[in-house]
């Protein structure tokens, strides 16, 4: 038999439509009596009109979204029961954060929503796929419409 999980990242996009990937989560982690840490990343865009990046604004769009994440953050986490810190909110390459974030806090499964779409080309979102084929641990895929 395989080794109890005892630390687990839930990686969300903070959507309803995601809930049962959250669930999963969290029974896992009942399950294995692991810790539960939620990550979501707010991935920076840059704005341009016209020819010109306008700055100002792009720092006030990602801050308004960054404050709209973390309110997000501290609901979930009052609904899975986990204390506040326990829910992370970064900037950055959603991918990236993941993962990197898996290897400083030793977890040990990450858990993440992959949308169902047809064929094969689809079988995981660009975000899965890239979590997958680069983790440091083991990653479950859970399916969703």
């Amino acid at each position: 038999m395989s080794t109890p999980y005892t630390h687990i990242l839930l990686a969300t996009d903070l959507l309803q439509e995601t809930s049962a990937v959250t669930e999963k989560a969290k029974q896992l982690a009942d399950l294995h009596q692991a810790k539960l840490s939620v990550i979501h990343v707010v991935e920076s865009v840059p704005i341009y009109f016209g020819n010109e990046l306008v700055l100002p604004e792009t720092q006030e769009i990602e801050r308004q979204l960054l404050q709209r994440a973390k309110d997000k953050m501290v609901e979930l986490c009052l609904s899975l029961a986990l204390v506040e810190a326990d829910g992370h909110v970064e900037m950055g390459v959603t991918k990236h954060e993941i993962i990197e974030f898996a290897k400083k806090n030793s977890v040990d499964l990450i858990v993440l929503g992959s949308h169902s779409r047809h064929g094969l080309e689809h079988l995981l979102g660009s975000t899965a796929r890239a979590v997958v084929n680069v983790a440091p641990c083991d990653v479950l895929a859970v399916r969703f419409k």
